[in-house]
């Protein structure tokens, strides 16, 4: 396989475990497969489980037993304070009580009058005063009455008046102009905005700028692109300070990035911080776009900062453009979302770029959690003392503290009626609405896509099969937009700052914990508010118990509105069925390869024709055998072999 073709895997989203067969995509992608997050996922890959083999019945199996058997009437969607809806009364007591976590925190009320700001507020009509002078005993109740109404106001402004505090609580009190930055990069601060450093940045700049390895854990949506970008501008000026004039400069930054999008978003960043400086460029190499393309960009326009994915890079290192000669003179090597690069297998790309790299060198990295596949690869990357920088904390929240997150336990058949119920309730009450819709792969999101959009919604979609020029321009649409929802896989799930998205919506189960929190982060960014809401069927609210330390809560009880029902049904009855099939193939891959519903292939075949019902289509779509021998699904009932 060429490099390129690494850079174009590893850069699609969760969906790569199984790719799927469609006749759009075409049978010679049928059968891909990348690791899984976790070790006991890999090594599971290795064990040999037979669907006959007699055990006890597990908590998935016993799930799946009930929801095969269950009616569809009713599930869990939370009230959301909206005066106008019908409430129904928790009559369905064993799947309440089935669905319940221990340990979890419930609120009685999720929607305060603060989350929902002034949208949708019941305000209580002043009533006209009546003469009372004739009741010698209404004046002491009129003096209590006011007592309380001045109390309650009391109570509103320092209640406001803590929001306010902990919204700016992410700012730290420290300025830029307080830190060795040269004046052009902070008047460049200054224009974009920014004053105050985030608690990010003032932990990681001051080590970052006297030049020493650090290795940073931090949140998503805290500035962590400022926080290593600013050392590496810094270490530039003072490379190009020395007057040596180059025709053909070499690259003193080299920032590595696991997606397209985040390399662009970083690039961009990197221009704004570049405003006021003359003679200093940013180019981007990522895939997607003509290799030859790229090197006369590159011989055109030399620079001194490149962004990169791994794979793409590659390329040109090993192209013998003498591209690997200017990397030569590199000062700063950065690795950004460390845990998804390992994640997406570029292990070995980043092990060959630094053995291209100089050994004396300043090199930061930057992860969001630290499992021990990153401490191997910074062991590798970084100097033996270098610095470690923990702005987590073992007791720090993983999530943002102003995001409210709920689930939601629906029937598979029901789940894309539900998303359509919740985008709409959402917009009816918040006037600026800007939504992200996660779904499980490509194919999935496509197919979401196209029914909400035949449903007259405002939505865009980024997947891995969108060519990149696409991607880029729905992701600056969105990033600038208002009133808009993105319907998207996990290509957008990490980095991608969209700023102002008020609602996050995860229709199927995660690839792990991780994924769920960076998917959450996309919202509720800077300290300000959010919503995240968690779609399951429930044979998959074993999930639950992987996210049951965080602040999510259950839904109550609402029936769906019925007329939906039928207008979902009637625009998925409108999309192609070449559609619906590769979203069959791909939802069928991506299960198989979780091992707890993976392993059983009977069960997992039986959930695909619910999955297939819930599309429209009338019996499940043909494989092709190679596929359904790598799946380990031969001779497993309901599986069609094409011919």
């Amino acid at each position: 396989m060429a490099v390129s073709d690494v850079s174009e895997e590893a850069d699609s989203d969760s969906e790569g475990r199984i790719v799927e067969e469609s006749n759009a995509i075409g049978p010679q992608l049928a059968s891909r497969r990348i690791g899984l997050n976790h070790g006991s996922f890999s090594s599971f890959a290795r064990r040999n489980y037979s669907v006959e083999a007699k055990r006890p019945m597990s908590r998935f199996e016993s799930r799946v037993k009930q929801s095969l058997s269950r009616d569809n009437g009713e599930f869990g969607l939370k009230g959301r304070g909206n005066s106008r809806r019908r409430r129904f009364s928790n009559g369905d007591s064993d799947e309440d009580s089935d669905s319940d976590v221990e340990g979890r925190v419930f609120r009685k009320n999720m929607m305060s009058s603060a989350a929902l700001r002034n949208y949708d507020v019941k305000m209580t009509r002043r009533q006209p005063m009546k003469t009372v002078e004739e009741d010698n005993g209404s004046s002491q109740e009129i003096q209590t009455i006011r007592d309380e109404l001045k109390r309650r106001v009391l109570d509103g402004n320092a209640e406001r008046q803590c929001g306010e505090e902990k919204e700016e609580s992410h700012l730290s009190q420290k300025r830029f102009d307080e830190c060795n930055i040269s004046p052009l990069t902070i008047k460049a601060l200054s224009s974009a905005g920014y004053v105050q450093m985030t608690a990010v940045q003032e932990a990681t700049l001051p080590v970052c700028l006297e030049g020493k390895d650090v290795l940073v854990k931090a949140k998503t949506g805290t500035g962590k692109s400022v926080a290593f970008l600013l050392p590496a501008i810094e270490s530039v000026l003072q490379a190009t300070s020395s007057g040596r004039n180059q025709r053909v400069p070499p690259i003193l930054v080299l920032v590595l990035s696991p997606t397209r999008e985040l390399a662009s978003q970083i690039a961009a960043e990197a221009n704004v911080l570049l405003k006021y400086h003359v003679g200093i460029g940013v180019q981007t190499l990522i895939g997607g776009t003509r290799f030859k393309v790229d090197q006369k960009r590159l011989e055109s326009d030399p620079c001194q900062i490149i962004v990169a994915t791994p794979g793409r890079l590659l390329d040109h290192i090993e192209n013998r453009s003498g591209f690997s000669m200017r990397l030569m003179g590199l000062k700063v090597l950065i690795l950004d979302e460390a845990d998804h690069l390992l994640d997406l297998g570029f292990r070995k790309d980043i092990e060959k770029i630094v053995d291209c790299v100089p050994r004396q060198r300043q090199s930061l990295l930057f992860s969001a959690t630290i499992p021990k596949e990153v401490r191997r690869v910074s062991q590798l990357v970084l100097k033996r003392d270098h610095v470690f920088i923990d702005t987590v904390g073992l007791g720090g929240l993983e999530t943002p503290a102003k995001v409210l997150q709920s689930y939601f336990i629906a029937p598979h058949v029901q789940h894309f009626q539900l998303v359509y119920q919740l985008l709409k309730e959402h917009m009816a009450r918040v006037l600026d609405y800007k939504v992200i819709v996660f779904c499980t792969t490509a194919m999935v999101t496509s197919l979401m896509f196209l029914l909400l959009r035949e449903l007259k919604m405002n939505v865009r979609e980024i997947h891995s099969r969108k060519p990149q020029i696409y991607r880029a321009r729905v992701s600056d649409e969105f990033r600038e937009s208002k009133r808009l929802s993105l319907i998207t896989s996990d290509v957008s799930a990490r980095g991608m700052d969209y700023p102002d998205v008020t609602l996050v919506i995860q229709v199927g189960i995660p690839s792990d914990r991780e994924q769920y929190i960076h998917r959450l982060g996309r919202t509720g960014r800077e300290g300000k508010d959010g919503e995240c809401m968690l779609v399951l069927a429930p044979w998959e609210e074993y999930f639950l118990d992987e996210i049951k330390d965080l602040p999510i809560e259950k839904s109550s009880f609402l029936r769906l509105d019925p007329d939906i029902k039928v207008k979902v049904e009637d625009c998925m009855a409108r999309i192609d069925a070449s559609h619906k099939e590769a979203a069959y193939h791909a939802w069928l891959g991506y299960y198989n390869s979780i091992r707890e519903i993976g392993r059983e292939k009977t069960t997992l075949v039986e959930l695909a024709k619910q999955f297939c019902d819930s599309i429209g289509l009338q019996k499940p779509p043909s494989l092709f055998r190679k596929t359904v021998n790598k799946m380990g699904l031969r001779d497993i009932p309901g599986i069609r072999i094409r011919k």
